[in-house]
């Protein structure tokens, strides 16, 4: 798995996709960072993150749209196919090459808490459980998207469906019962007040395993027919 997630990040860095994805990311959090402290006078980075989460919407599927679509339209999944590495390795590895690229631009919005912390005095506990959250829900995002790639050799029309769904999920916060599993911003809502809520952090993990796991499925119904 370690070699498949070296290949990713490399196909990440190499190119464009990763900077494009670290350079958006930065662009809006720049953009509400600016809104809450300059204009609005608030000190709350927590809720720069919070602010933050909708540009996920957008550019997690610049990172996945291309995962499996990109390979199957080239003809390179044949190798993927052939390859001696477990179908499971191969879906992790790129999970988690991903992950990383959100972690790298993580780290990079921590800047603004310098910023913050150097002119007042700023919590650090808020800060880190709003990310943690950040980071599980863009970890949910790039499960879909990963399943998105792997049901069409379209990079665009992943990235559409996507996206959609993304927009669709956002809706369903008011509405209770199943359908709470799929409304992934409002499980995002406690972590900013500094809360590590069970049912939320269950609900992140059940919904990167549900899609993670449909992705082998599909991967492994495609190597079992070739």
């Amino acid at each position: 798995m370690l070699a498949i997630i070296k290949k990713e990040l490399k196909s990440y860095f190499y190119t464009p996709i990763g900077y494009i994805f670290i350079a958006l990311f930065m662009i809006v959090v720049s953009f509400v960072f600016y809104g809450f402290t300059f204009t609005q006078r608030y000190l709350n980075f927590e809720y720069i993150i919070w602010d933050s989460t909708l540009v996920l919407t957008f550019i997690i599927p610049v990172l996945t749209m291309r995962m499996f679509a990109e390979e199957k339209k080239s003809g390179t999944d044949q190798l993927l196919m052939t390859s001696p590495k477990s179908i499971v390795s191969i879906v992790l590895g790129k999970f988690f090459a991903a992950t990383l690229v959100v972690v790298c631009a993580l780290l990079l919005m921590f800047i603004y808490y310098g910023i913050l912390r150097y002119f007042g005095n700023v919590s650090l506990i808020e800060p880190l459980v709003a990310m943690l959250g950040f980071l599980l829900l863009a970890m949910s995002y790039i499960s879909f998207g990963m399943f998105a790639s792997s049901i069409t050799e379209n990079q665009v029309i992943a990235a559409v469906i996507s996206i959609a769904f993304f927009f669709i999920i956002n809706f369903l916060q008011n509405y209770q019962g199943i359908v709470e599993i799929f409304s992934l911003v409002s499980m995002y809502q406690k972590f900013p007040q500094g809360i590590i809520a069970l049912k939320e952090v269950v609900g992140y993990i059940s919904f990167i395993l549900l899609f993670v796991i449909l992705t082998i499925i599909v991967l492994q119904r495609r190597k079992s027919v070739k």
